[in-house]
Order: C-alpha cells, then structure tokens, then sequence
C-alpha cells in the first residue's frame, strides 16, 4: 500500500489474488494539475513513442505539467528490456502478415499485445514532486486501473510477485515502466474490447500458461467505451496522486 495513506479495509485474498486495499487520499483546491492528453484513432506505436520522447524532455526540462496519454494502438507486439528468450512464439514475418508490427522498447517488462478496444496509459509523471519511489508509482498505477473497473463491477485485484492487475488467475492489465531523471514514460495497457487471439502468438509478460482476459469477457459480452474506461482511470489516478485532472483533446 502506498505510503502515507491509510486502508479502511483488511487485505481480502481470492485464490492467490490478493484484493486492493482502499486508498484514501487527501485532495485539495491547490493540488498541481495532471495533464490529460487523448488520442483519438487508433495510433501507431512508433510515432506515440516518439511524443511520449517529446512530453518526457519538456516535463524534465520543467517546461510542462505532469501529463498522462490515453490512446489506442494499431496492433504491435513489444518487447521490453527484460524479455527472456522465446517469448514470442510465431515468426516476425507470420506476424506482419497478420497486420501486426513488431517492436523492441525501452520499457521494463516483457513482451505485450496492444491493439484495437484496449486502453493505453502512458504517464509522464516527475516523481520528485510526488515521492521519488518507482515501485510504490508502479503500485499505484494497478491501485487506480482497480479501482477504475470497480465501477463496471468487475473485482479485480494484484498477483502477489507479478505486476498488473487480476482477475482470478487471468490478466486484465499490464504495466510497463521507465524512469530517466525521476520522470516516468511508457505505462500500462488494460484490455476493454480487445481482441484476445493475438495473444495466443506471444508467452504474455513471458509468463508461461498466463491467460488474459477482457472487460467486455467478464461482462459477458457487454462492451464499455474504451473511452469512458479512460476517463474512470484519469479519474481515479488523479485521485491517488493528488492532481487536478485538465483534459486536451488531440486529433
């Protein structure tokens, strides 16, 4: 649990699951802005990676606020800097003949789908305003995306020894994560709509006989807006972090 805030209930355990504490945090009309920034269309993944490259250089350089990127990807395959070997279990050329990219990234973490119906969250966050701890932020980022499909009724909560957020013993969402001068990039993907198939081409965040999952899955069927999902997740990180959330719409 985050430091220096305070749980209202007893850890609850599901399986090997264990069920996020509720977090209470103080607001205030002073709190420093967090920047919304979504992304309509579905974005190739070099060029979000070339701005989030942008945001990161200017929130170091102290010339913008702290700011996170809601978006959806055209589908691609990363791979982060901790993948092992033999995380990806078909040709490069059998996955680009089925419209999906492949790329190597900077972020930690393994390797990852993204596509269509699923929510990408890139915050570029200076963590020397807020508490200069990486693994406590990482924390945060699951506590928020719980609570945020909470609201879809859907019990979600951490695999004690894994990143992302479960449900039972099936993924909902995955994080990876780089920090350079304190300021964080790259982040978090939450399946809404997603299609699952291409998972089957991967060994998902290199964890043998992992199994994802969807929120439109667990709804049997029902499909939230992916960007309604994105609003309840600014919401709720905002929340965590003490920011006032500012959205801008970009095209």
């Amino acid at each position: 649990m985050p430091l220096g805030t305070r749980s209202t209930s007893n850890p609850e355990r599901e399986g090997r699951i264990v069920v996020a504490n509720v977090i209470e945090t103080a607001e205030s009309p002073a709190c420093p802005v967090l920047r919304i920034m979504r992304l309509e269309g579905f974005r190739p993944y070099a060029a979000t990676w070339d701005l989030q490259r942008e945001i990161h250089a200017e929130r170091v350089g102290d010339s913008c606020t702290d700011t996170l990127v809601l978006l959806e990807h055209e589908p691609v395959v990363t791979i982060g800097r901790n993948a092992g070997v033999g995380g990806l279990l078909v040709p490069e050329a059998l996955l680009r003949a089925r419209g999906i990219d492949l790329v190597r990234t900077d972020r930690g973490g393994d390797i990852t789908y993204h596509g269509p119906g699923q929510l990408i969250g890139y915050p570029i966050v200076d963590l020397k305003g807020l508490h200069n701890d990486v693994h406590r932020f990482l924390r945060e980022i699951e506590e928020g995306l719980i609570r945020a499909i909470a609201r879809w009724g859907i019990r979600a909560g951490r695999n004690p020894g894994k990143t992302g957020v479960w449900v039972g013993d099936q993924k909902i969402a995955s994080i990876g994560l780089r920090a350079s001068h304190w300021v964080t990039m790259h982040g978090f993907a939450l399946n809404v709509t997603t299609d699952l198939s291409p998972f089957d081409l991967i060994v998902p965040c290199g964890i043998t006989g992992c199994r994802m999952t969807s929120m439109e899955r667990l709804l049997g069927g029902a499909k939230p807006a992916v960007r309604e999902v994105g609003a309840a997740v600014a919401d709720e990180l905002s929340r965590l972090w003490g920011r006032t959330p500012v959205s801008e719409e970009n095209a």
